[in-house]
């Protein structure tokens, strides 16, 4: 029995328990790099991703860096989820064209300009206390009665029309300082009272040939 065992084929490790090039374990490397970003380690953050790039664990550092972005960052820097995934799109498409390692270079220049960002962006873990309050315990509010506008059931059994619509379901807070000239025309187009449609002409009657015996 022990002989047999040990001609199976060995199960492949996980990811977390996998080993880098320089010997480390990869979920401690995958942790220290987030804490070198969070911390704004900047050298420490590049050593932490290329140990895990160099053993073949590109896309795994990307994953990491996206989640970063909007985690440890969030809106204190709102733009940069954009540019990271830009970085990321840049990654992918020269791993692509430079699979030789002589031009690794050209791809890994999107992988440093992504971690130096996060790591010298400015911090703020609002969002993710937001993802643990919003998904932990669920209250049960009611539906609001200004949802409840002509796009519901209940709003048209109430009679609200485009008028409410203007007056309540459009209605919008921290509103922009924005030139409008539409507002005035677009409001009184939507509070006209719509004309009923015309009733569809009947469908012409089969040929003899097409009824049913």
């Amino acid at each position: 029995m022990a002989d047999e065992d040990a001609r199976q084929p060995a199960r492949p490790t996980r990811f977390g328990g996998q080993i880098t090039p320089g010997g480390y374990r990869c979920d401690e490397v995958a942790s220290a790099l987030q804490k070198a970003v969070r911390r704004g380690d900047e050298r420490g953050a590049l050593f932490w991703a290329s140990e895990l790039e160099l053993g073949g664990w590109g896309r795994y550092v990307w994953k990491r860096l996206t989640i970063m972005v909007s985690e440890d960052v969030g809106l204190a820097e709102p733009h940069l989820p954009a540019t990271i995934r830009a970085l990321y799109e840049n990654w992918l498409e020269e791993s692509k064209r430079s699979k030789e390692e002589r031009y690794a270079g050209f791809r890994r220049i999107f992988v440093v300009h992504a971690v130096v960002l996060l790591a010298r962006a400015r911090k703020s873990r609002m969002l993710d206390h937001a993802l643990v309050v919003t998904y932990g315990e669920r209250p049960s509010p009611p539906v609001p009665d200004f949802a409840l506008d002509r796009h519901t059931k209940a709003g048209r059994e109430k009679g609200r029309g485009y008028r409410h619509f203007v007056e309540e379901g459009a209605k919008l807070a921290n509103e922009a300082d924005v030139d409008d000239p539409y507002a005035d025309e677009a409001r009184a187009l939507l509070a006209r009272p719509k004309e009923p449609k015309p009733e569809p002409d009947p469908p012409d009657s089969p040929p003899d040939s097409q009824l049913s015996l």
